[in-house]
């Protein structure tokens, strides 16, 4: 098989079978040399065992990867490297107390005689980062670096190795919108020298600012290339889904009630004299950059940071929390931004995370009931649309998406009537945010109250029924959502 001269990758009918499950099902694509081609799909539709597959780390079950025109069944981890295909995933490969040069260089050092060329590979690592437009000292040790300069060493690694073919794994997950430019220019510097840059994200608004062309996937197979040019986000989310995503925030049916929760003067070391109110069936949306308080926030509120001063009220009633399980036992849940971290056990079952948090009430002299344990995680997996085989499945088996409504039913499963949803939609895909915004607006109908944490400009837009701002610390300023934009928003929270 020969290659196009402008391919310097193709897949041809790649096949991954995992025992009852069709990860990839004849997946054929074309990677041309110079380009930024983005790859979208939901979770579950192949995208990181696509990856996988081309760096090594997995062996495909059929198919063929030709790359710079050489017929492949398949790589080694090393035979990718060595060949110039480089990957930086979202959970950097990073050495914390290693500096910058030492990182980069890691496994590869430079040596004079019997002792390491530090100054060479100072020097080196500070030509590397020079082309790639970013000033940071080779001698700066990782831990004290930003999460974006962080991966900006991650991609220097990368260039360190010759780059040819560069994965970038939702490469703005965790940066500022002005880190988020400063990456697109490293992206445009490597297009320009000629390196292939695999862009996987689920912000569609990226894919147009940074991508030449656009591949969908879905449920494992390959649907589409589109030159980003010729294509508009909802022709993406439509051939992402399978189906029309009319409308993308669910409208509100239900009144807004009474004050639920009121909050007055919470101060500690970063939350200034924070007050609020949430109402029953409302769902308060809290906007602002990043560090402006809004998570230590909601930690003070749920118990999980201790307080300096302030008061938390619920139904009029002034509560003292002092921990998560104070803060559950009055009817208060915490949706955590770091789902995989925080909000679910990874290791543990569908059903022991739904029932987690509720396990005094399903109890007895320290034995579960398994009979109410199976049917109450039962009726949450219906009612939520989990999609799992059984709730005896591990929650590191399911996507993202479905993490998240494994987390959710958690705290429906404690009856909690307020949630903080922190970061609800971040990770997961435009189809499963569509679900995720149906369970918000449906607990709201139900009577319950939200306070949802977003960076996401048009969520915040589009779920609140009031927003909130904050900066350093403290509120500055809170808008009705008739008359919230994000031109309005952004000149609160930089105030």
């Amino acid at each position: 098989m020969t290659v196009p001269e402008d391919d310097i990758l193709k897949l041809h009918d790649v096949v991954k079978l995992y025992p009852g499950v069709v990860a990839l099902d004849k997946v054929s694509l074309a990677f041309r040399r110079g380009e930024v081609h983005a790859l979208v799909g939901e979770n579950g539709a192949g995208k990181s065992t696509l990856i996988k597959c081309v760096t090594g780390c997995i062996e495909p079950t059929s198919g063929t990867i030709v790359y710079e025109g050489d017929t492949h069944t398949q790589f080694t981890p090393t035979q990718a490297i060595e060949s110039g295909i480089c990957a930086v995933y979202q959970e950097f490969n990073l050495i914390p107390f290693l500096t910058v040069a030492e990182n980069i260089f890691y496994g590869r050092e430079k040596m004079k005689g019997l002792f390491l060329d530090k100054e060479g590979m100072n020097r080196e690592a500070a030509e590397i980062l020079s082309e790639l437009g970013i000033a940071i000292d080779p001698k700066a040790r990782i831990k004290d670096l930003s999460v974006a300069y962080q991966q900006v060493v991650e991609i220097a690694k990368s260039v360190s190795r010759n780059v040819r073919f560069l994965i970038l794994d939702e490469p703005s997950a965790s940066l500022t919108e002005r880190e988020i430019e400063a990456m697109f220019q490293i992206i445009r510097r490597l297009k320009a020298k000629g390196v292939t840059v695999l862009y996987i994200s689920h912000r569609l608004e990226e894919i147009f600012a940074v991508a030449d062309r656009v591949s969908v996937m879905r449920d494992g197979k390959y649907i589409a290339t589109l030159p980003v040019k010729d294509t508009d986000k909802r022709s993406i989310i439509s051939l992402m889904v399978g189906r029309d995503l009319a409308g993308n925030f669910p409208p509100r049916k239900s009144a807004i009630g009474d004050v639920v929760l009121e909050v007055r003067n919470l101060r500690n070391e970063t939350v200034r004299n924070v007050s609020f109110a949430l109402r029953k069936g409302e769902l308060l949306g809290l906007g602002g950059l990043v560090g402006a308080g809004r998570t230590e926030t909601a930690r003070a509120i749920f118990g999980a940071d201790a307080l300096d001063s302030g008061e938390v009220f619920l139904n009029g009633r002034r509560l003292s929390i002092r921990s998560p399980k104070e803060a559950i036992g009055n009817g208060i849940g915490l949706i955590p931004e770091d789902r995989k971290q925080q909000g679910v056990l990874l290791g543990l079952s569908v059903r022991e995370n739904i029932t987690y948090s509720s396990l005094p009430a399903i109890s007895k002299a320290g034995f579960i009931n398994k009979k109410r344990e199976r049917r109450i995680a039962g009726d949450f997996v219906a009612k939520l649309q989990i999609k799992t085989p059984h709730d005896s499945q591990l929650a590191k088996n399911l996507s993202g998406g479905n993490q998240q409504k494994v987390v959710l039913a958690k705290w429906m499963a404690t009856l909690c009537s307020v949630l903080i949803f922190d970061e609800p939609t971040r990770g997961i895909d435009v189809g499963a945010k569509q679900e995720i915004y149906k369970l918000m607006r449906a607990l709201t109908e139900d009577g319950h109250s939200i306070i949802m944490i977003s960076s996401e400009m048009p969520e915040l837009l589009g779920m609140s029924d009031r927003i909130m701002v904050m900066h350093d610390g403290r509120v500055t300023g809170e808008l009705a959502a008739a008359d919230a934009t994000q031109e309005k928003i952004l000149e609160l929270a930089s105030a």
